[in-house]
């Protein structure tokens, strides 16, 4: 059976006896109202499609259904006032020919089987969740910037780069040209370094710290250590203690106490911990000695740095420093640790790889918590960096941060290793 005899207009020829009396679907139907079948050809209309539809009941296909009415009476009055539309295409529902949608050819009727009734498939018709799916891929590529909180850590590298190779540059030709000259180099550190920490002391906190009497007494205890060695850098700290409390005399009473406890806290944090650097300078190897104290710091620092930036997840101070990760302390202690094997084979007289080891691991140590005092200093005062003299540095204390703890670290070590020279 093909599409033309399904749904077609009827006529004579069609269904039912040839040309005798009106086509099946025209006239009333046998033994019912005789409203049935008055509208469109039989398929044509929707109204008949919200009856049962032809070929689902048991009537056709398995026998003819048995005498009466199809409908009930009142259910075929509801059919009579449905509107009447034009012909419909006769497509199934699915979209293919009739012949291939199952059931012996019979087509699919899509409408509801009562008039009354909702279309089951009317709900889903809207399709509301498609709008609110189109905007989401665009959204996607826009969370996408995490790796930039790791990769600059807030400072121009460049800059960085560009201050420390020049830094180095001074340091190096003043220490192995003229000893004196680099003497020097390091009591302006020491007095730029108090400067910047008193100074604030008194922005963040109203601590007056006496700066004249620390820069005096500092400058001085970093000669006093290279000149007399340990006994002279004792003496000066002591004298300069004494000089911060009677300089502070002068002024009123009120906060006597704090501004002198961190006064003497200055000298010994600052110049105290700065002479130990002179007397490493003391040595007949002393300019290798200060070499290889810096190297293993700057090692150390840049170790933590670099393995921290790629591979870092787990902090390691996050109240104090939430940049350090234990990732990065791992790599400065392993870098350190090569550093000082390299170093002390080949930079120190008597020196071996073994005390490389030792001392490369507590430099990383050493320069590690120096780096987290500090940073508990900046915390408490609420402060990034500690000034702005160095570009992508910060201030001369930002630098000197993991320089001071070490100091004494490395003098001590290289004095048990090999002795005072």
């Amino acid at each position: 059976m093909n599409d033309s005899s399904w749904g077609a207009p009827t006529g004579p020829g069609h269904w039912g006896p040839a040309d005798q009396g009106p086509a099946y679907g025209q006239g009333p139907a046998q033994g019912q109202d005789p409203a049935y079948g008055q509208g469109p050809a039989y398929g044509q209309a929707p109204s008949y499609g919200q009856g049962p539809a032809y070929g689902q009941g048991p009537s056709y296909d398995q026998g003819r259904a048995p005498a009466g009415p199809a409908y009930e009476r009142h259910a075929v009055e509801e059919t009579r006032p449905m509107p009447i539309v034009p012909d419909m295409p006769d497509v199934p529902a699915g979209g293919g020919d009739a012949d291939q949608d199952g059931d012996q050819g019979a087509a699919r009727l899509s409408g509801p089987l009562f008039r009354d009734e909702t279309p089951a498939r009317a709900p889903q018709t809207p399709q509301e969740p498609m709008p609110t799916a189109a905007p989401q891929p665009p959204s996607q590529p826009q969370a996408e910037p995490a790796p930039k909180q790791k990769k600059s850590a807030g400072r121009d590298l460049g800059a960085a780069i560009g201050v420390g190779v020049g830094l180095g540059a001074v340091i190096i030709a003043s220490l192995f040209i003229v000893k004196a000259v680099f003497i020097g180099v390091i009591a302006v550190a020491v007095v730029v370094g108090l400067w910047e920490l008193t100074s604030r002391l008194e922005e963040r906190k109203g601590i007056k710290a006496p700066l004249v009497p620390l820069a005096v007494g500092g400058a001085a205890m970093v000669v006093a250590g290279y000149v007399r060695g340990a006994e002279g850098a004792w003496v000066a700290m002591a004298l300069t203690a004494l000089a911060v409390l009677v300089w502070r005399m002068t002024e009123p009473p009120e906060g006597y106490l704090k501004d002198v406890t961190a006064g003497v806290f200055a000298a010994f944090y600052v110049p105290f911990l700065a002479t130990f650097v002179a007397l490493m300078l003391t040595a007949d190897d002393g300019a290798w000695r200060v070499l290889t104290f810096l190297i293993l710091t700057v090692v150390s620092d840049t170790g933590a740095y670099a393995i921290g930036w790629r591979f870092g997840k787990h902090k390691l101070a996050p109240r104090i420093s939430p940049g350090k990760t234990r990732e990065g302390l791992f790599g400065a202690v392993s870098f350190a640790m090569v550093a000082g094997v390299l170093c002390m084979q080949f930079l120190i007289d008597d020196g071996t790889w073994w005390q490389g080891l030792i001392i490369g691991a507590c430099v990383a140590a050493s320069a590690t918590l120096g780096d987290l005092g500090e940073s508990m200093i900046k915390r408490d005062l609420g402060i990034k960096d500690m000034g702005t003299l160095l570009p992508g540095h910060g201030g001369i204390m930002d630098r000197l941060d993991s320089l001071l703890p070490t100091a004494p670290v490395v003098w001590l070590l290289l004095v048990l290793f090999v002795g005072a020279g």
